[in-house]
Parts: C-alpha cells; structure tokens; sequence
C-alpha cells in the first residue's frame, strides 16, 4: 500500500516538476525543410488499378508508373488472394491475408 501512495504521489508531482523546468532561452526556429533531390518520387503517389475479368475471377492490376507491383486474385467462390512481385527479374510470391509474406533482401553488391 505504501508504494502504492508513492507512485501516485510521484505521478502527481511530474507535470509540477516538468512544468518548474521550464524552456530554455536559446530556442531557435526550425529551418525550412529542403526540396526533395531530382529523381525522387512522391511516396503518397496512388497506384494506378486496373480491374478485369479472367474466366470467372477478378483480377485487380496495381501498377506505380507503368511497372505491375501487385495484383489481387478473387475468385467466383473462395476467398481472394494476393501476388506480390518479389524481385525485378517477375518472380512472385503469394499471400493470403492481410499480413506481408516474407520479403527476403535481393541486393546486388557487385556487378561484374
């Protein structure tokens, strides 16, 4: 019970002691940001989707600047599926829900 009454007496007496601290009096203004360099992209870019029909399933198309990065499978009957690209070379992996399939690192370090 005793540390109880600590805790909340400590819990009380930090917006106190946070408030006593104060600011200090060097503060200066943020500068402003700089542009993004050439080349860089918008990261909030929609990706352009394409709907059509394959037999009985739908097939949802997510393309960002022309290149297929994704589509969605949903069947007549079943539950729908996701093919994401895995690498430049077209390899696709699949996944069935909401959580990402594992995206193993594909780097090249040296070109010969």
């Amino acid at each position: 019970m005793r540390l109880f009454r600590y805790c909340l007496l400590l819990i009380l007496l930090l917006p106190v002691l946070a408030k006593a601290a104060g600011q200090p009096d060097n503060l200066q203004p943020l500068p402003d940001a700089l542009p993004p360099p050439p080349g860089v992209t918008d990261a909030n870019e929609e990706p352009e989707i394409t709907i059509t029909k394959k037999g009985e399933n739908t097939v949802e198309e997510y393309r960002i600047h022309g290149e297929l990065y994704m589509q969605k499978i949903t069947p007549a009957h079943g539950v729908p599926y996701y093919l994401m690209k895995e690498d430049q070379e077209g390899g696709w992996s699949r996944s069935d829900g909401p959580t990402a399939p594992l995206a193993v690192p594909k780097w090249i370090l040296f070109r010969f």
